[in-house]
């Protein structure tokens, strides 16, 4: 059974998070690691780099994750480059956010790296 209150916790959570790190003008490099790891995971993009004064976020996208073998080199994935305009940060990443399980178990893990709050899973 899904508990649907620890869903909208790590929801909450995050979204907190987003809000908070997109307060400052001045980005630090653990909030833009955060940004990026929202963004990598949401696009399934393999590079992702973020122009804040520009407001924009240049991506890889990887098109078919079908070609890729970790056992071997991957010499050719099929790429998509991406230059998205944002203008608002905070609404553009909290549009990136999914709320299906496999997501939320990302976002638990997020959490815990970034806040050093351990989220506890409760099966009821």
């Amino acid at each position: 059974m899904e508990n649907s209150s620890l869903k909208g916790r790590i929801l909450t959570e995050i979204e907190n998070l987003i809000s908070q790190s997109c307060a400052n003008q001045k980005t630090t490099s653990k909030f833009e690691k955060f940004h990026i790891a929202l963004l990598k995971k949401h696009y399934n993009a393999a590079e992702v780099s973020i122009d804040y004064h520009r407001k924009r976020v240049k991506m890889n996208i990887v098109m078919d994750d079908t070609c890729y073998d970790p056992k071997t080199i991957n010499l050719y994935l099929p790429m998509l480059h991406v230059n998205l305009f944002f203008k608002n940060l905070k609404e553009f990443l909290k549009s990136c956010i999914e709320q299906d399980s496999k997501s939320l178990g990302f976002y638990a893990g997020l959490l815990r790296s970034f806040t050093n709050k351990e989220v506890t899973l409760m099966v009821v």
